[in-house]
C-alpha cells in the first residue's frame, strides 16, 4: 500500500495541483511505504517515523527488512535525508543496496536503540553519508535540559503553547 492509498482524509485525490503533497504529507500515510534502491531492488517497508519532538523535524525511518510474516525481521533506522520521495512510484528511494542495508546497524523490535545518544546518531549518519546535526540532540542540551524556547508557563518562545 503506497501513500495516495492510506489517504483517507482526501490530502492527494486533488490533480489540480492542490492539496498538501508531496512536499507536506500526511506522517500516517508514509507508514508502510515500500523503500527499493536506485536499482529497483525491494528493501522493506517504512514501520515508523521518528520525530524529534523540540524541532518538529523528523530525523529517522524505521525500516523493516528481511523475515517472513514478520518473523526474523530486522529494523534499520535510516536518517530522513538518505531517502527521496518517488512520486511517479509512490515510494520511496535509499540509495543503498540490500547489501549495503543487510550490514547496516539494525535491530529487533523488542531492543531499539538510544536514538538520542549523539554517538549512535553520528555513526549512522557516517554509515549511510548523511550529515548529523551538531550541538542540540533531540532538544536537549548536553545537561539534559531543553534547549528550545521552553519556559516555566508552559509556552515556547514563539509564544504558543505546547
Amino acid at each position: 500500500m503506497n501513500y495516495q492509498e492510506r489517504d483517507t482524509y482526501g490530502m492527494y485525490s486533488s490533480n489540480q495541483g492542490e492539496g498538501p503533497g508531496p512536499q507536506l504529507m500526511g506522517a500516517e500515510t508514509l507508514i508502510g511505504n515500500d523503500v527499493y534502491s536506485r536499482d529497483e531492488e525491494d528493501l522493506g517497508d517504512i514501520k515508523e517515523i521518528m520525530l524529534d519532538t523540540t524541532s518538529g523535524e523528523i530525523c529517522y525511518a524505521v525500516l523493516s527488512y528481511g523475515g517472513f510474516l514478520g518473523m526474523g525481521e530486522k529494523l534499520f533506522a535510516v536518517p530522513w535525508q538518505a531517502l527521496s520521495l518517488d512520486t511517479e512510484n509512490k515510494r520511496f528511494i535509499l540509495d543503498a543496496d540490500s547489501n549495503t542495508l543487510e550490514s547496516a546497524p539494525g535491530f529487533d523490535k523488542n531492543n531499539w536503540p538510544n536514538m538520542a545518544d549523539e554517538t549512535w546518531a553520528n555513526s549512522l549518519h557516517s554509515y549511510y553519508g548523511t550529515q548529523a546535526k551538531h550541538g542540540i540532540k533531540n532538544g536537549f542540551s548536553s545537561n539534559g535540559s531543553t534547549t528550545k524556547g521552553s519556559s516555566s508557563n508552559g509556552s515556547n518562545s514563539n509564544g504558543s503553547n505546547y
